[in-house]
């Protein structure tokens, strides 16, 4: 179905993997100004699939892949693609970005998104080529690791540029946090891979010369070149992601409690330098490199037995690192591309491990994992992706594991979901965003809090004061962005650069002591976001999307988009079954303070949520009302 709007190219493919057949998807533009596209455009398309009854490792699970209306017209890190379906980690529905390049590929053969159903008879690849979907019987492909199968891959296209998406053993053998790897980047958290994997798809090529169309060329261009500037000049996305990449938070969560640390009972790692960014930078990082269109270029490229490979973020250094009793920094780096070639997800990987090193030194589990002892682990990462001995139940994740062994309460997840790195008791807004993330323990989803409560601004950390609040307008704002086809980090530079380099200045110090006084500013615009119809200088994102696609934007209708996707979701979950009960994080986090001296230092986890759920229009047992499913147009 065509578009009257630029940005999009008018369809979405219906692809049936048990017959093989092709057809078109209904989308309107109706929906495109409702739900934007990605990730919301996912969660639309599977509310009005979903029942309920559904289970991840079913033909009914739908699986959608989606661009967004920014991905291929040259705005800022603008080459991300979703991943959405029932996962089978949490049994809810799971939504995951990548920044590999099959969604501008995916474009550029004329299609939105992908929608896969029903299971492959047999194992297959799929190759798309404009007009044409050819399944191919995968022979030599499947068993094969991520890197071999994209160079070979490479070699059965027969071209240089294209895109693709492959699964690695994880995903063959259904491990439940396995990923999907678009050349070095992964839609790496809830078990995406194994979803293919149960379905008997190994890999997606896309190849296409169409061109992505544009409202207005010229402006467009020029507003991208002010926004790329801008991100150059500001600190966070022109300073520290470049210099050090994610990797550069360790030290900064390290000086305020908010490293995880052997399991999550500490937020402190005494020997974080050696696992820090600074020393990536300094001792291992050969180049930066960024995705398409993207002027941050965070991520960094490393010397792994001998080839030049993408080097570990912040959750793989901090969880392969203090949260396991490491700090052999080469140790992560070989890990880390391991696992990425076994298509598995780091954060539930390494947590995992973390719960089974307590589990054993506790004596609940004898599996032999001990902290600090890791000159075994690479072997167990390979049962694990194999379902090999202890591997085999590793595979579970940590919520299924202390449902048979016992230790829940340092299972560290919530909804079946890994933490990240961030230890929570330091930061309780980021501790709510963990317990009511849609898609289980996301330190995004949940709407990053933490950049508030000491890795930004230094807002009163331990205060529920205002945090659902602006727990809330970060997740929508989120929300959208990802919608839009655009990475989550041009979000960083919405706060003014002067609050980031003048810490101690009047202005900062006004703006961290007020912020817990505001909940109530703060909700005004998540109630009644049209009282924001304008355009932020410091947020460029939606004159982007306006100039772009000729679809009108403000920020108002910019994060109510967003809304409407999240309220979605969660209507989508409940009809699985979640409701506040769900919403929870183990007691380490809850009920035990990180410093026994402080009794503050632990997340009042209920308060939080009673306020969230007034704010978002949903019922005291955290389900969306009729009325708010109404206003928002779900229903």
């Amino acid at each position: 179905m065509s578009s009257k709007y630029a940005g999009y190219m008018g369809k979405v493919m219906m692809v049936d993997l048990s017959t093989e057949a092709i057809s078109e998807y209904p989308w309107s533009d109706e929906q495109r100004e409702l739900y934007l596209g990605g990730k919301i455009m996912a969660a639309r398309i599977l509310c009005d699939h979903l029942t309920g009854k559904e289970t991840a490792f079913s033909e009914e699970n739908w699986v959608v892949i989606s661009t967004g209306p920014l991905t291929g017209t040259g705005a800022p890190s603008s080459a991300r693609f979703n991943i959405s379906a029932l996962s089978p980690q949490t049994g809810i529905l799971a939504s995951s970005n990548c920044g590999g390049s099959f969604g501008f590929h995916l474009k550029k053969a004329g299609y939105d998104a992908l929608i896969l159903k029903g299971k492959c008879q047999g194992r297959k690849w799929l190759e798309i080529n404009e007009d044409q979907f050819i399944f191919h019987d995968c022979n030599d492909l499947w068993g094969t690791r991520v890197s071999q199968c994209q160079e070979m891959l490479t070699q059965l296209v027969g071209k240089k540029k294209f895109g693709k998406l492959c699964i690695g053993p994880a995903g063959e053998n259904l491990v439940k946090y396995a990923a999907v790897i678009s050349d070095e980047r992964a839609a790496g958290r809830t078990g995406m891979g194994a979803v293919l994997g149960w379905k008997g798809l190994k890999a997606i090529t896309v190849t296409g010369n169409k061109t992505v169309p544009i409202y207005d060329k010229e402006k467009t261009s020029a507003w991208c070149k002010k926004w790329f500037a801008y991100l150059q000049k500001h600190p966070l996305t022109g300073n520290q992601l470049p210099k050090v990449g994610t990797a550069g938070l360790v030290s900064s969560m390290q000086m305020r409690g908010l490293l995880s640390t052997k399991n999550y009972s500490a937020g402190q790692y005494e020997h974080f330098e050696d696992v820090s960014g600074e020393r990536l930078a300094e001792e291992f990082n050969i180049t930066n490199k960024g995705c398409l269109t993207c002027p941050i270029r965070c991520a960094r490229t490393v010397k792994v037995h001998g080839k030049t490979v993408k080097g570990p973020e912040l959750e793989t250094l901090g969880l392969l690192g203090g949260n396991i009793c490491n700090n052999d920094l080469q140790k992560i780096l070989d890990w880390n591309e391991q696992l990425d070639d076994l298509g598995m997800d780091t954060i539930s990987t390494a947590n995992t491990i973390a719960w089974a090193m307590e589990a054993n030194e506790k004596g609940l589990w004898d599996n032999g994992l001990h902290f600090g002892q890791l000159d075994e682990l690479s072997d167990v990462f390979e049962d694990i992706a194999h379902r090999r001995g202890i591997g085999n139940e590793l595979a579970e994740g940590s919520k299924r594991l202390s449902q048979k062994y016992g230790g829940k309460e340092f299972a560290m997840h919530s909804k079946g979901l890994e933490l990240a790195a961030y230890e929570p008791r330091r930061a309780v807004g980021q501790g709510l965003g963990y317990a009511v993330s849609n898609r289980g323990g996301c330190h995004l989803n949940g709407g990053y809090l933490v950049i508030l409560e000491g890795l930004g601004l230094n807002v009163d950390a331990q205060t529920p004061k205002a945090k659902a609040d602006f727990t809330m307008l970060f997740q929508d704002l989120m929300e959208t962005i990802s919608a839009s086809g655009q990475c989550l980090f041009t979000s960083y530079a919405f706060f003014p650069a002067f609050l980031l380099t003048k810490p101690n200045g009047i202005i900062t110090q006004t703006v961290n002591m007020a912020a817990p006084h505001v909940g109530g500013a703060v909700r005004l615009i998540n109630k009644c976001p049209r009282v924001a119809a304008l355009h932020l200088p410091v947020f460029h994102h939606t004159k982007m999307i306006k100039l772009a696609t000729g679809m009108y934007m403000d920020f108002g209708k910019y994060i109510q988009i967003g809304e409407r996707g999240y309220t979605m979701e969660r209507y989508i979950n409940c009809k699985f079954g979640i409701s506040s009960a769900n919403d929870k994080l183990p007691k380490r986090l809850t009920d035990v303070p990180q410093d026994p001296n402080e009794p503050k230092t632990k997340i009042p986890l209920e308060t939080m949520k009673k306020t969230y759920y007034a704010a978002r229009g949903w019922d005291k047992n955290g389900i969306p009302t009729e009325a708010t499913l109404r206003r928002l147009k779900i229903k």
